[in-house]
């Protein structure tokens, strides 16, 4: 009776030990159906091995040195619509979950998370579900019927009323880089990035470019905030 054939799966992650350990974990898993067929430590590598081997499944963290993972989310959708990607990634995943599943991810896991419950994401998403934590699950819950954790600053509900492009810009603020140094960064002109910038006033209600950049400093500094 011939094999049955195995699921391809990329790896799309820029810290080379994780990447093979992440290998291990999906080879070790007994009977687990897939086959690692291609590691890339940025977009232009994850987009040549999805266009060469086709993987069913690619594991992307959002972080890949000095670029955006969610930028890659729509590339790998608009190659291949039928794509599964799950994202697993260090940063928070209140601050990520819902925008990745916008752009066409089914699932999003945290690096913290033990071996078991990433090969439990994998299978999740895998078999047409999308996969959160039970916390995560339960926010979005929360925000959307109107209740909020009291004493907490909602930055998740602040965060969720921005683009993804202002969402990055905003971040880049609270790193302390400045408008010529965001532009260059994502290849626009400056005067794109301070129409970014007015957009992210009004949406967070800051009265002034001061009361902006001061709360995206305290956004940077935040300690349970993800470092992009």
């Amino acid at each position: 009776m011939p094999e049955s054939k195995s699921i391809k799966v990329m790896i799309v992650e820029d810290h080379p030990l994780f990447s093979k350990g992440l290998v291990s974990l999906i080879a070790g898993s007994a009977r687990s159906g897939y086959n690692v067929v291609g590691e890339a430590a940025n977009r232009s590598d994850a987009m040549k091995i999805a266009r060469q081997e086709k993987p069913a499944l690619a594991i992307v963290d959002i972080s890949l040195g000095e670029e955006n993972g969610l930028d890659l989310i729509p590339q790998l959708k608009s190659l291949d619509p039928d794509m599964v990607i799950l994202v697993l990634s260090a940063h928070d995943e209140r601050y990520y979950s819902e925008r990745v599943l916008r752009l066409g991810a089914r699932g999003y896991i945290m690096k913290t998370e033990q071996p078991p419950k990433v090969l439990e994401a994998i299978k999740t998403v895998m078999a047409g579900k999308m996969y959160l934590s039970d916390s995560e699950q339960e926010r979005i819950f929360e925000a959307r019927t109107g209740e909020s954790r009291r004493g907490v600053k909602d930055w998740a509900g602040s965060m969720r009323k921005l683009s993804d492009r202002e969402f990055q810009v905003f971040s880049c603020m609270g790193k302390g880089m400045g408008t010529v140094e965001i532009a260059d960064k994502f290849k626009l002109s400056a005067k794109t990035i301070d129409t970014h910038k007015e957009h992210i006033k009004l949406k967070l209600q800051c009265d002034s470019s001061h009361d902006l950049k001061r709360l995206a400093i305290e956004w940077g500094n935040h300690p349970d905030l993800p470092r992009q």
